[in-house]
């Protein structure tokens, strides 16, 4: 961790072991609750995160990690390819804490109550976009029409491309949508199996390092393309504590993602296997910061909610409100 100049542990540790030295008083006051925060520890979060975003970045600075430390408590991280992935995981049972754009939360909600939004982080709305080829004769949004457009169902690009075609004066109906992960998106672009794809970082970054594709359409201006931090509902009520400090966690994380992205993007890539300026353009359009939900970012979601069960994506309406996490004061 100190090669990318994060602080390294053994300072914190250092310091803390100082703190406890100079105030031995009340450290002998507090020992007994010490050992009982211990004896009640041994807790573990299970978080779910994606190869690129603000989670994989907390799990490398290992803040977390060393927040819950002193209480017997522990991290368990897993891998998922995307929002909607992670999100089935948490549905069943199998994860505590996750990040995802804006879409996957409201396929899950309708799917369970068992997930609460927990806070969000800010828009990024260059991080995703609708492209066709550079040869394409496709020049703007009302030319996907009778076209194959590639995206990931229940993905943030889902929301984009609905609020796209709807500002071209098309709906869904009007292209051919084909359903497939990143993985396969791209092939499927490279070779022309699909007219256009909907995609977001660092897969659009990579795309445009390779073949300069024509962009028809960014967020800006269309969505808002928030990340979401969301939790199992049981979860949240059992352990409170847990959610807090790891909301705390990732806004320090975030704030030193902010002023280190050179530093980020050299890790970022070597997990991804991406080349250095791919991952370094998709981090310098990342948003950073942890924030609480509120009445209008809850508005946005719901208008999400509300346009998916007018076209019968989601099985009925649902109420976003009824799926946030309300932290104790």
């Amino acid at each position: 961790m100190d090669q990318y100049n994060a602080p390294p542990r053994r300072s914190i540790l250092t310091s803390t072991r100082r703190t406890v030295i100079t105030a031995s008083i009340g450290a002998a006051l507090a020992a007994p609750f010490a050992r009982c925060a211990r004896a009640a520890g041994g807790r573990t979060i299970r978080i779910g995160y994606q190869r690129y975003g603000t989670l994989i970045i907390l799990k490398h600075t290992g803040y977390l990690e060393q927040a819950l430390a002193g209480a017997g408590d522990r991290v368990e991280w897993s891998e998922h390819p995307a929002g909607p992935q992670m999100l089935q995981a948490m549905g069943s049972g199998a994860l505590d804490f996750g990040i995802t754009g804006d879409t996957p939360p409201i396929f899950a909600q309708a799917a369970s109550s068992r997930i609460v939004y927990v806070a969000h982080e800010p828009p990024a709305p260059q991080g995703e976009a609708i492209i066709v080829p550079k040869g394409s004769p496709i020049t703007s949004l009302a030319g996907l029409k009778g076209k194959s457009v590639a995206l990931n169902r229940g993905s943030n690009v889902h929301w984009l491309l609905l609020r796209a075609l709807q500002h071209a004066g098309l709906t869904s109906a009007d292209i051919n949508p084909v359903y497939l992960p990143p993985a396969a998106g791209r092939p499927a672009f490279d070779t022309g199996r699909v007219d256009a794809w909907a995609i977001w970082d660092p897969y659009l970054s990579s795309v445009e390092v390779g073949s300069s594709p024509r962009i028809l359409a960014t967020a800006q201006g269309l969505v808002q393309n928030r990340q979401f931090l969301l939790a199992d509902r049981a979860f949240t009520t059992a352990h409170p504590d847990l959610v807090q400090e790891t909301l705390r966690q990732l806004n320090r994380s975030d704030v030193w993602a902010g002023g280190h992205k050179e530093n980020v993007a050299g890790y970022l890539a070597a997990d991804t296997g991406l080349p250095l300026d791919v991952v370094a353009r998709a981090i310098d359009r990342l948003s950073f910061g942890v924030s609480p939900m509120t009445p209008d970012v809850v508005a946005e979601q719901q208008q999400i909610a509300d346009i998916f069960a007018a076209q019968h994506l989601i099985p009925a309406p649902l109420d976003v409100s009824k799926a946030v996490w309300h932290a104790a004061a």
